[in-house]
C-alpha cells in the first residue's frame, strides 16, 4: 500500500474505474474481470475489489495492455444491413464501418439495433456512459417509427398502452401517436424498455407485422440533420444533458 503522502501526491484512480476509463467495460463489469482473476498490475494478479493504481502502473486484462483513451461521444443514423457490432463473424457489414474516426480509438455501440432497424444509435469508448444508458434500472426512454403491415385498430392500441405479455412478463408503450395520413399503418411508440427485438414482438403478439422500424430519438438524442449512414460528435451540451440525468 502506497503511504498517505504519497496518495497526496499521486492521482490514484480505483482500478474498476480505470477499466472503464479505457473503453473496456463498465465499472460493474470490471468488478468481475478483477474477482475473476483476469486483471493484472504490474504483472500481478489483483483480485481486491477497491484497489488503485496510478498513470504509471502496467494494467492489463486477459494478458493484454490497456491504456485510458480521451473519451468519445457520437451518434450514428444507423442504416438498413448493418449488424451493431464491433466485428462479425460472418462478415457482414458492423456500424463501426460507417464511422471514420481519424484515430485509433477504440469505440462500441451503446446498446444494439436489428440488422435492418434504422436509426438513432449512440458510440462511445466510455464504459460507465454506456452502462448508464442500457441498464434497465436506468429507465432510458427510447423512441420509434413503426411501420406496419396494416392498419392498426384503437382496440389494439389500447392493448399495447395497457401491456401484452411476452414469456410471462408484461411489456406496455408509455405512449403511441398516429401520423396523420398513414391509414393507422404508421405509428410512434415511446417506451423505456430496452429488451432486444421488443417492439417487434409486442405487435406479433396482436397479429401485426413490423414492416420497418426506426429508432428517432434515443435518450433525448435524435438524427436530426443525419442522413442514413451519416454520424456527428455529440455536443458538449448533449453530453452535459446526458451525464447529468444518468450517471
Amino acid at each position: 500500500m502506497k503511504s498517505k503522502k504519497e496518495s497526496e501526491i499521486i492521482n490514484e484512480i480505483r482500478l474498476n474505474k480505470y477499466i472503464a476509463s479505457c473503453g473496456i467495460c463498465s465499472r460493474r463489469k470490471a468488478d468481475e474481470l478483477i474477482t475473476n482473476g483476469l486483471v493484472k498490475v504490474n504483472g500481478k494478479v489483483i483480485k481486491e475489489l477497491g484497489y488503485k493504481v496510478v498513470p504509471m502502473d502496467n494494467v492489463s486484462v486477459n494478458n493484454k495492455k490497456i491504456r485510458a483513451e480521451n473519451k468519445v461521444y457520437l451518434v450514428l443514423n444507423k442504416p438498413k444491413d448493418t449488424v451493431t457490432t464491433t466485428k462479425d463473424p460472418q462478415n457482414r457489414k458492423t456500424v463501426l464501418q460507417c464511422i471514420n474516426l481519424n484515430s485509433d480509438l477504440r469505440i462500441f455501440p451503446v446498446g444494439r439495433l436489428d440488422r435492418n432497424t434504422t436509426g438513432v444509435l449512440l458510440l462511445t469508448n466510455d464504459g460507465d456512459f454506456s452502462y448508464s444508458l442500457t441498464h434497465p434500472s436506468k429507465n432510458v426512454i427510447k423512441t420509434y417509427l413503426v411501420h406496419l403491415d396494416k392498419s392498426i385498430s384503437a382496440t389494439d392500441l389500447e392493448k399495447l398502452i395497457s401491456g401484452v405479455l411476452i414469456d410471462h412478463e408484461k411489456h406496455f408503450f408509455d405512449s403511441i401517436d398516429i401520423l396523420e395520413g398513414s391509414s393507422f399503418k404508421k405509428i410512434v411508440v415511446h417506451l423505456h424498455s430496452g429488451k432486444y427485438h421488443i417492439v417487434k414482438k409486442m405487435f406479433e403478439t396482436i397479429n401485426y407485422k413490423v414492416v420497418h422500424l426506426d429508432r428517432i430519438v434515443f435518450a433525448g438524442i435524435t438524427k436530426s440533420g443525419l442522413k442514413r449512414g451519416e454520424w456527428r460528435y455529440l455536443s458538449l451540451k448533449e453530453i452535459n444533458n446526458l451525464f447529468t440525468s444518468k450517471i
